[in-house]
């Protein structure tokens, strides 16, 4: 079992945890500049046609990533993670509205399409921020806790119960913030989408827990780790580990 010691820590490498900062930020920015431009309709038996953002497809997965990384490493170096993250959403989100607005070549003549698969209003983007932000530090300090009152047993009750806070604190600020009164969704409907989406992206963790069972236990061994955050500060403003 693993405590916070700093003096330690500075020495301390590990072999993949810039590999999972990479495939983190990776799957962050997927899932907001790919997945959001289509919208998708699979015709599922006894439900029928189901229309969902293909963004589901991506972000859920980040959030495994999130639970992987507090699990192994601890909230403090998931804490990292999730700033990087973060920075490279703001900055993605940047130069697609500055590439959108440099006036197009005369003989260019896409120009409607790129705006409507990079032009996110800033309304959206800043609420995509704010409750990524949320969820993902709600996700990683709930799952640092639960490690330790559940003495590191029963993983599947920390991935999944820190998923429904950070997935519910991430839906319940993103629909509204982004499209309450927009237009874009009609208010009746917002707190339909908004459970359907958060439902869908708590059926990925399910389904992919087995998975995240076999690549903490696969961490653990190779980075010799299995952190406790007993004397960790929870503050989200701070980059130190």
């Amino acid at each position: 079992m693993s405590e916070a010691q700093p003096s330690l820590d500075r020495l301390r490498g590990y072999r993949y945890y810039d590999l999972l900062m990479a495939a983190f930020v990776a799957v962050y920015l997927c899932s907001n500049l790919i997945g959001p431009a289509k919208a998708a309709q699979l015709s599922l038996p006894m439900v029928g046609p189901l229309t969902f953002g293909a963004g589901v497809l991506f972000f859920p997965i980040s959030y495994i990533f999130g639970d992987i990384l507090t699990e192994v490493y601890g909230y403090a170096r998931a804490r990292r993670v999730i700033w990087a993250g973060f920075a490279a959403m703001a900055f993605a989100s940047l130069m697609a509205w500055v590439v959108v607005e440099l006036p197009p070549a005369p003989e260019w003549q896409n120009q409607a399409a790129y705006e409507i698969a990079f032009g996110s209003t800033w309304r959206i983007v800043l609420a995509s921020l704010i409750a990524f932000f949320c969820g993902e530090f709600a996700n990683s300090f709930v799952l640092a806790r639960m490690k330790i009152l559940t003495r590191g047993r029963w993983l599947w009750t920390r991935t999944i119960g820190s998923t429904i806070v950070g997935e519910g604190v991430d839906s319940a600020l993103f629909y509204p913030l982004a499209f309450h009164d927009s237009g874009l969704i009609p208010n009746e409907i917002l707190w339909q989408v908004m459970l359907s989406q958060f439902v869908a992206k708590l059926l990925v963790e399910v389904v992919f827990t087995p998975l995240t069972y076999l690549v903490v236990g696969a961490l653990k061994r190779a980075e010799v780790e299995d952190y406790y955050d007993l004397r960790t500060n929870f503050t989200p403003f701070s980059l130190k580990t």
